[in-house]
């Protein structure tokens, strides 16, 4: 049975910002709710399939070996200085959706796998919730499903955000500041989980 800690905890590893969650943010607002879903969808079976492997024991890897886990931090914080310095340089012509890179099903779950975050997440949840005993693999099972959902559910809210942007940012200039400050708030939460 699946205790209600888990599920706090699962909702506060989704809910919360971070780079997935500024991604589907800035995708659904150029492109709407229903054209981002594959991506939050991705990015959702992703890191719960990380929360499914890391319980079969895969995730220990990256405790014994350190080298790749730094490895996957480089990795993932280039990508993500890359796609923040994409956000930023946008042209106002491009905030129309035209020509602004979308946020792929395929890019949401490569940043998951890279993203040594969310693989310490995962090794989390297995490590301080999973159960003991003779079904161990089934309990992890089910903990990655109810993690699915749960993120499906908070990113979706992104989301939903995200489309509402339009909304507030009426003007060209106000919608070019706002990709800019999340273009930011992407670099710094990049570098701020590699340098935590």
């Amino acid at each position: 049975m699946t205790s209600i800690p888990f599920l706090l905890f699962a909702f506060v590893a989704s809910i919360t910002p971070g780079p997935t969650n500024i991604l589907i943010l800035t995708n659904s607002q150029h492109y709407g709710v229903r054209a981002t879903l594959p991506a939050l969808t991705s990015a959702c079976v992703a890191a719960s399939m990380i929360v499914l492997v890391s319980g079969a024991g895969a995730g220990e890897l990256l405790r014994q070996y350190p080298l790749v886990r730094q490895l996957m931090s480089w990795a993932g914080v280039l990508w993500l200085s890359w796609m923040s310095w994409q956000l930023f340089t946008a042209p106002a012509a491009n905030l129309s959706g035209k020509s602004h890179r979308r946020f792929t099903a395929r890019a949401a779950a490569l940043l998951q796998v890279i993203n040594p975050k969310t693989w310490m997440m995962a090794l989390a949840v297995v490590s301080l919730f999973a159960p003991t005993g003779a079904h161990v693999l089934k309990d992890v099972a089910l903990m990655a499903l109810w993690f699915l959902l749960i993120s499906v559910a908070c990113l979706f809210c992104w989301a939903v955000l995200g489309r509402a942007v339009n909304q507030l940012f009426r003007t060209t200039v106000a919608m070019v500041r706002f990709q800019r400050l999340m273009a930011l708030c992407l670099l710094v939460s990049a570098w701020a989980g590699m340098l935590a």
